[in-house]
């Protein structure tokens, strides 16, 4: 099996430096944000960050492909960055501490490209999380000072603690009854969105959580830190990895059962 531990260190230096840029401007008065063609928010502090990890990669890595949600794709070939400079980017302006640089590499294989490191780090909340293909996932303040992660062993779903974004999203794609029926069978709801819950399925803290809309840069990192944690992430189709357009995450045990609640349509 390839080892990815410089390629994580790598991932840690870019996270590093993404985390400077970011709290640097977190709750400036004078913050400018703009509205992309999608109609979601964009900060200078999204631009800089992804700028600065481009730069870094431009140096470190020049034959890696790079896909970040501001400025696109950039070069090609079997290896690729993806990068969320600031998932969460309506919390960050509003000064919402619950935002992270999302970090990942992928590489090409069956299937098309699947995660192979990861890195989400949300410095506000002083919490960083981290994952490489075959070693496992860790959350700490350095690689030298970690805890590994593991999923939670809850197998009934009257048990389980749900996180969610906002319920609009299932209702545009006519999943609400299902979302909602799953809402009544688990034991807990909380609504924490972005990155957050996927972190939290990996530390055993939440059982499940999904998503009905998201991008690429939205799921790579999430994808291999918890399913290195033990858990499963796939679409709400069901296929494996981060390349559905929607997500669904868990500890593995209730990921069947929850996928034929959200799958319900009306």
């Amino acid at each position: 099996m390839p080892d990815y531990r410089d390629d994580l260190r790598l991932a840690h230096v870019l996270a590093d430096a993404a985390d400077a840029a970011t709290m640097d401007r977190f709750k400036a008065l004078d913050l400018k944000v703009e509205t992309k063609p999608d109609m979601t928010p964009v900060s200078e502090a999204d631009k800089a960050a992804e700028e600065l990890i481009r730069g870094h990669l431009q140096r470190a890595r020049p034959r890696d492909a790079v896909l970040g949600e501001e400025y696109g794709i950039e070069g090609t070939g079997p290896r690729r960055w993806v990068v969320d400079p600031i998932d969460g980017t309506k919390n960050y302006v509003r000064g919402v501490p619950v935002w992270a640089t999302l970090i990942s590499l992928m590489e090409a294989g069956e299937g098309g490209y699947q995660p192979v490191v990861g890195v989400v780090s949300a410095p506000a909340l002083g919490r960083r999380w981290w994952a490489a293909k075959g070693h496992g996932a860790f959350t700490g303040r350095s690689l030298s000072s970690a805890t590994r992660l593991g999923v939670s062993s809850i197998t009934r779903m009257s048990d389980a603690s749900f996180a969610y974004s906002s319920l609009s999203g299932w209702e545009d794609q006519g999943r609400l009854d299902g979302f909602l029926d799953l809402t009544k069978a688990v034991w807990r709801t909380r609504g924490y969105g972005d990155f957050w819950p996927y972190m939290m399925v990996a530390e055993g803290s939440v059982d499940i959580c999904a998503e009905p809309e998201l991008s690429l840069w939205d799921m790579a990192a999430n994808a291999i830190i918890v399913t290195e944690a033990g858990g499963a992430f796939t679409g709400l189709d069901g296929r494996p990895g981060p390349h559905s357009g929607n997500a669904a995450a868990s500890n593995g045990h209730l990921h069947d059962e929850m996928l034929g609640y959200l799958n319900q349509r009306y």
